[in-house]
């Protein structure tokens, strides 16, 4: 007898889009019940983690959260179990990977194209000039045309920053200059006007800026990338794994001709390990793990995806000394540390994913890697700044 062939589930490898994932039929882990925590419970947000990790799908299915696209979310949580009205919101999008940021001008004119085109899709024209004026206008013209509040989705946040960093003293200053447009241009969110037709806000990025340097005007955001609550809210945990992805597990199995079990344990230990909080769970990491079903290989493809090159000529041009993962440890303030003028090691690690959490003891926290492909990826940064220094 002919051996059936199940075909499995597609992988959203490199999707960004709620929508064509539900629609294209891939594979997507049910993350709406803590969606549905955080626009039931909160209004202004802010959450770091590193790159890779999911952060842009999160912003893409608020958006279609917000715009009431009720057919997408057909047996998920929040449609089987919460009480959403699925009304139709007005979304202001900025995508900080789509923006000019090369020079401090680069950066206005791209936020000023980013209004009027979220402005167009709604039938609006925008009539002040200045930048805040235009963004407090398009706030305000959206509720009055609609009826309804208004959510302002912010991706990668910090990219006109980071950027710049480790380039030398003149891109230091055009990261300074970014910064203190960023930082008057989320001012208008905290304005009494805008703030008062606001249903929600969230900005995503790799880095936690001090709210000094980032985010005084806007000093209202619940920072919940250290929340214990929602140290699940992007990776895939143990128990997201093993239940979405069982046929996957199964079949590279086959191909090892292995037991499931064992494949777990590798890529548990290839990809797993990442904790942001002082809740013990551990995440995946999302790409990785998609990449690793794909392939059916245990590669180093979360290092692959790009040269982390802020992060290395930023060690090079301080002079930075490369910790001992394995003996780090760092005070509880290492989290908000993360300042143009002050940076830490310790902080940079951290937020771009080459350290993770091991264990807490009051207020000191032990870091180490998080897996096997994070602590190749270390070695080869050690190498890379090596060859940088000779």
């Amino acid at each position: 007898m002919a051996q059936i062939t199940v075909r499995l589930t597609k992988l959203p490898i490199g999707i960004q889009s709620f929508q064509v994932i539900r629609r294209g039929g891939y594979v997507y882990v049910d993350k709406t019940e803590h969606v549905y925590r955080l626009v039931d419970q909160g209004m202004f947000y802010f959450l770091a983690r590193p790159r890779r990790f999911g952060k842009s799908l999160l912003v893409s299915t608020l958006r279609c959260l917000f715009e009431g696209k009720k057919d997408l979310f057909d047996g998920l949580w929040i449609a089987n179990h919460a009480d959403w009205t699925w009304d139709e919101h007005p979304v202001i999008l900025l995508d900080f990977n789509q923006i000019a940021h090369a020079t401090p001008e680069n950066l206005r004119v791209g936020l000023d194209d980013a209004l009027i085109e979220s402005a167009q899709a709604y039938g609006i024209t925008l009539e002040r000039r200045l930048l805040k004026g235009c963004f407090t206008e398009l706030v305000l013209k959206l509720y009055r045309k609609t009826n309804h509040p208004v959510v302002v989705l912010v991706d990668e946040y910090d990219k006109p920053i980071i950027d710049h960093l480790g380039q030398g003293k003149e891109a230091l200053q055009i990261a300074r200059a970014n910064r203190d447009i960023l930082k008057n241009f989320f001012g208008v969110l905290k304005g009494g006007d805008v703030a008062a037709v606001l249903r929600f806000v969230f900005i995503t990025g790799v880095s936690r800026f001090s709210r000094v340097s980032i985010f005084s005007e806007l000093n209202n955001l619940d920072d919940i990338t250290p929340s214990d609550g929602y140290a699940g809210l992007l990776g895939y945990t143990q128990g997201e794994l093993e239940h979405y992805f069982r046929a996957h597990i199964e079949r590279f199995a086959e191909a090892w001709q292995v037991s499931s079990q064992a494949i777990v344990d590798r890529l548990q230990k290839h990809h797993d390990g990442y904790r942001f909080s002082q809740n013990p769970l551990q995440v995946y990491n999302p790409f990785s793990t998609l990449k690793a079903f794909r392939e059916k290989k245990f590669g180093n493809y979360w290092f692959e995806t790009g040269t982390p090159t802020f992060l290395v000529n930023l060690l090079k041009e301080r002079d930075y000394s490369l910790p001992q993962i394995e003996t780090l440890r760092a005070p509880e303030a290492i989290f908000g540390s993360y300042d143009i003028d002050d940076l830490q090691p310790e902080a940079l690690l951290f937020q771009t994913g080459y350290i993770t959490i091991r264990q807490v003891e009051g207020r000191l926290y032990h870091f180490g890697y998080p897996n096997q492909e994070v602590k190749t990826a270390w070695c080869r940064l050690r190498e890379w700044r090596s060859k940088l220094k000779s």
